[in-house]
């Protein structure tokens, strides 16, 4: 069995109130962490803040250039891809999934995990 690379938690706030300010809601932001090859789309919706790859796995553009819809997703802005916010799922199934990343909300502040 291969060895897992160490979880790499990432403090992106330092609260709630920070980020939202900087996330405005429903509008999606482009997050590049520190060591990481690929950037993070950053979304803030009214059920929370989510992290997903920021690349469509379709046909590659940033998803950060994107909309949100009430569902919950992430849109495309070349063919209108949907993705599921929750789990990365593209609505029609028509591409693989995006990758999610956990954000935590803690006490002294936001944490993404990689």
């Amino acid at each position: 069995m291969a060895d897992l690379p160490p979880t790499q938690q990432h403090k992106i706030f330092d609260s709630v109130t920070a980020a939202e300010q900087a996330l405005p809601l429903g509008k999606p932001q482009k997050l590049w962490v520190s060591g990481q090859k690929e950037a993070i789309c950053l979304v803030r919706t009214r059920k929370g803040i989510f992290a997903v790859s920021d690349v469509c796995p379709h046909l590659g553009e940033s998803l950060s250039k994107g909309t949100t819809n009430y569902l919950n997703e992430v849109v495309c802005p070349w063919h209108s891809y949907r993705f599921s916010l929750f789990n990365g799922q593209e609505c029609d199934n028509r591409t693989s999934y995006l990758k999610t990343f956990l954000v935590e909300i803690q006490p002294d502040g936001i944490y993404l995990t990689l």
